[in-house]
């Protein structure tokens, strides 16, 4: 017999005898195994969506937090450009004040 011959003849034996011993060896009928592969895929995939759920939960509670967060320092600046802007004004105003004063004397 050929090398390929005694190859093939040998996977084909060792296929058969694993096969043989599966058989003889497995703790349940097939159909019963096939049943628990397909539960616990069904409780693995239920568990998966649970997490994905609780995962999702705390992205959008991170999001809402640090929302109100930005929403509040915005409201800060906001209040502070608005101080800020009443002090240019006011300093704007005196300014005004004093050249209109000084127009006056130059005028006279």
């Amino acid at each position: 017999m050929s090398k390929n011959t005694n190859t093939a003849l040998g996977l084909l034996l060792g296929g058969a005898i694993g096969a043989t011993l599966g058989i003889l060896f497995a703790p349940d009928k097939g159909s019963n195994t096939r049943q628990k592969l397909k539960d616990d895929a069904v409780t693995t995939k239920d568990k998966l969506a649970d997490k994905a759920l609780h995962l999702k939960d705390q992205v959008a509670g991170s999001l809402t937090n640090h929302k109100q967060s930005l929403d509040s320092q915005l409201e800060t600046i906001v209040s502070d450009v608005s101080y800020k802007a009443d002090d240019v004004i006011s300093t704007l105003e005196n300014k005004l004040k004093d050249l209109k004063a000084r127009n006056k004397k130059l005028q006279k």
